[in-house]
C-alpha cells in the first residue's frame, strides 16, 4: 500500500485514496529487463476525494487535462528512472508540484483603456510618420 502524501502543513492525500501500480518500463534495459517492474503509475480518484476544496480541484482539472481519465481519476506514469522506488518518489513529486501549482489563485487583470493623452500622443506620431512615408513616392518627370 502507499504512503500518505503530503502537501503542505494543512493538506495531506491519504494512502487509501491512492491507487500505486508496477508495470515492465520500455525500452531498452540490460539483464533485468524483463524481470523488473520499474514503471509507477498512481491514480487518485479526483471525485471521490475531500482532501481539496472544490476551487484547486477545478484549477488542477484545468491545468493537467492530460493527465485525467474519463471517470476524472488522476493518473500519473513515472519510468525515467531506473529503480521502481525513484519513479514513486518521481511521480509523488510531480503530484505535490501539480497540486501546489493548483493552490495559487490566478491574479485578477482589470480591463484598462488608455489615457486621452496617450491616445492623442499615438495618433499625432501616426500622422506625422504618414507625411514623412507619403514624401517617399516617385519622382515624376516634370
Amino acid at each position: 500500500m502507499a504512503d500518505p502524501v503530503t502537501i503542505n502543513d494543512r493538506f495531506t492525500i491519504p494512502a487509501d485514496e491512492l491507487e500505486i501500480t508496477t508495470a515492465r518500463s520500455g525500452g531498452p534495459g540490460g539483464q533485468g529487463v524483463n524481470t523488473t517492474d520499474s514503471r509507477v503509475r498512481l491514480r487518485w480518484r479526483l471525485s471521490t476525494s475531500t482532501v481539496l476544496p472544490p476551487q484547486v480541484v477545478t484549477r488542477l482539472k484545468e491545468q493537467r487535462r492530460t493527465w485525467l481519465t474519463r471517470d476524472g481519476d488522476l493518473v500519473i506514469t513515472g519510468d525515467e528512472h531506473r529503480s521502481q522506488h525513484m519513479n514513486l518518489e518521481a511521480v509523488r513529486e510531480r503530484l505535490v508540484e501539480a497540486i501546489l501549482a493548483a493552490m495559487v489563485v490566478p491574479k485578477f487583470r482589470k480591463p484598462t483603456r488608455p489615457s486621452r493623452g496617450s491616445t492623442e500622443r499615438r495618433l499625432t506620431e501616426k500622422k506625422a510618420r504618414k507625411t514623412v512615408k507619403s514624401g517617399r513616392g516617385r519622382v515624376g518627370d516634370d
